[in-house]
């Protein structure tokens, strides 16, 4: 260890106070994390890149200060979703400091993973007072059935008004209006319910009509729009 003169030259006080660091919450404990292996927690966040032009939502499952599980999901730029891929495979199985280090190819993911680090770190986690946390593969129980993204795209503009394009049940298919043109309700396509009936052998149209649903007063519509070509 070098020194520099000034500190060489300086008289030895001994330091008195010494409490330790303070317990974080994880999993239903108080932990006294002193080494990576003593963080575990189930937590989400956000990142986005530097001209954020898109984003990045990752749910991180740590055990014993191992990532044993992940959920990336990107929107707003169409190379997210391949760095996407190759982040699933380069950050399960790595340590927190691994990972915060670790390129995740997408400037978005790489600052998802640096505010989850921080999170996990100071036991601000989801499951920070569930005892024994949450298992391997509650991460998807965010993504619902058909296991797809929670997903809102809305487009409005002052002359022509708003265009529900996905909600969270799915691919919007027409919109219902009143007498004054007011939205009143919605139908919509699940596209999971769509794939997996047709994976069971079901025809196009029948498949079509048994993933379709409605919100609202739908059937009292005056008027029926499709929101990407009305």
């Amino acid at each position: 260890m070098d020194y520099t003169k000034e500190v060489e030259h300086m008289c030895k006080v001994q330091c008195g106070a010494n409490h330790g660091c303070a317990p974080i919450p994880e999993e239903g404990k108080w932990v006294y994390s002193k080494e990576i292996k003593d963080i575990s927690g189930l937590t989400h966040g956000v990142g986005w890149c530097a001209p954020q032009q898109g984003a990045c939502k990752l749910t991180l499952n740590v055990k014993n200060g191992i990532i044993e599980e992940a959920l990336v999901e990107t929107i707003g730029c169409s190379g997210m979703t391949h760095s996407a891929a190759m982040a699933g495979e380069a950050i399960v199985g790595k340590t927190l400091l691994e990972a915060v280090n670790t390129d995740l190819v997408c400037d978005a993911i790489n600052t998802a993973m640096r505010e989850l680090f921080l999170q996990i770190v100071y036991g601000r986690t989801q499951s920070a007072f569930s005892e024994g946390g949450l298992p391997i593969g509650a991460g998807l129980e965010d993504l619902g059935k058909g296991l797809r993204s929670q997903v809102g795209t809305i487009y409005s503009t002052k002359e022509k008004g708003p265009r529900y394009l996905e909600l969270t049940e799915g691919y919007i298919t027409s919109m219902a209006l009143d007498e004054h043109n007011e939205i009143i309700g919605y139908q919509y396509l699940s596209l999971g319910k769509f794939t997996d009936f047709m994976k069971k052998g079901l025809k196009a149209e029948e498949a079509l009509e048994k993933a379709k649903g409605q919100y609202g007063r739908y059937n009292e519509g005056v008027k029926y729009i499709d929101p990407r070509h009305e």
